[in-house]
């Protein structure tokens, strides 16, 4: 399991350019001889299962945070913009890298104001000499992910775009571990694009997939760490998380009671989620056509949003535990 988190972890795929890790993705579901197609828009999908029964959408968004160049200035410094929510504190000093390899460290100008600076008081640095050396490099609307390459201690693992890396390897587990024939309907297993920064593959797949029910598959935050910003009970071993509300969404009674039914019947620890700020795919999918009764499941997540994003094996395996009994179970 580390290994393919690893490796979904290390490609680049901010929002709007995922053809990276999109391309990872593709091969390992081609590992498992699964057929798979890409939409419009870019999101993956995967469906199993047999035509004529209930049909569910599980999504997992593959985008990740990121910057997008905006001005390149005369002596070589680049400026951006964010692609999804930026931790603008973790920004001075930060590694990142640009999808042809080129490696930039984030700088930011004197700060004379008691408030946090603006983006715009944040550069980056090529290590170009001049704007020409700089375009040989990269140009206006490139964009950039976090370079910080995974690290295990114990059962914990840190690594930048853990969100939601870590929700598409429980999909991709959940698909090797799952046979067609154990499914009681079609199960669409959607790797989507644009999450973080608006729930857009997702609104356009559920469109177009017309499930009965949905489900995201994400990370959410915790309550474990010293004085945290939301008081919440979740924290990091003690299993995923069963979604009852987010900023998007109230889940639907009978999908949350459904998860925490077959939770309990297979003896996998879990815990009950509100979320005070925040969403996932399921405030899109919840709200398509005439309406979606929609769930979610997350992986518990400190630093969420950084370059140092933690969750625990563990509750990765639970997550996966869940999720196949959950789309074999017949009360759907």
């Amino acid at each position: 399991m580390k290994e393919l988190i690893q490796k979904l972890c290390a490609s680049f795929g901010p929002a709007g350019r995922e053809g990276q890790i999109r391309a990872v993705i593709a091969a390992e579901i081609e590992k498992l001889k699964e057929e798979y197609f890409v939409d419009t828009l870019g999101n993956l999908v995967v469906r199993k299962g047999p035509a004529g029964g209930k049909k569910i959408l599980v999504a997992a968004h593959m985008d990740e945070i990121g910057l997008m160049v905006t001005y390149i200035e005369e002596n070589g410094y680049l400026r951006f913009t964010n692609l999804g929510g930026i931790m603008q504190q973790t920004l001075p000093g930060t590694r990142v890298f640009f999808e042809n390899g080129t490696v930039g460290v984030i700088g930011q100008e004197k700060n004379k104001e008691t408030r946090e600076p603006g983006l715009s008081k944040y550069y980056l640095d090529i290590g170009a000499e001049n704007r020409e050396t700089a375009l040989a490099k990269v140009k206006i609307g490139d964009a950039a992910v976090y370079l910080a390459p995974l690290h295990q201690e114990g059962k914990r693992l840190t690594a930048k775009s853990l969100d939601n890396r870590v929700g598409c390897a429980v999909l991709l587990e959940t698909l090797s571990r799952l046979s067609a024939a154990t499914l009681p309907g079609e199960v669409f297993f959607v790797f989507t694009v644009q999450e973080e920064v608006g729930l857009r593959g997702a609104q356009t797949i559920a469109y177009r997939t017309k499930p009965h029910y949905g489900l995201a598959v994400d990370v959410t935050r915790v309550g474990d760490t010293p004085e945290p910003e939301f008081k919440t009970n979740v924290s990091l071993g003690k299993g995923p998380t069963v979604k009852v509300m987010d900023s998007a969404v109230i889940c639907h009674p009978k999908v949350t009671n459904l998860m925490m039914d077959v939770a309990e019947k297979n003896n996998i620890p879990y815990q009950p989620e509100v979320l005070e700020r925040g969403g996932t795919d399921a405030g899109a999918i919840h709200l398509s056509r005439d309406g979606i009764p929609t769930g979610a499941l997350s992986i518990p997540c400190r630093y969420i949003h950084t370059p140092a994003e933690m969750v625990d094996l563990d509750d990765v395996e639970n997550g996966i535990a869940l999720l196949q009994e959950l789309l074999k179970c017949e009360q759907w």
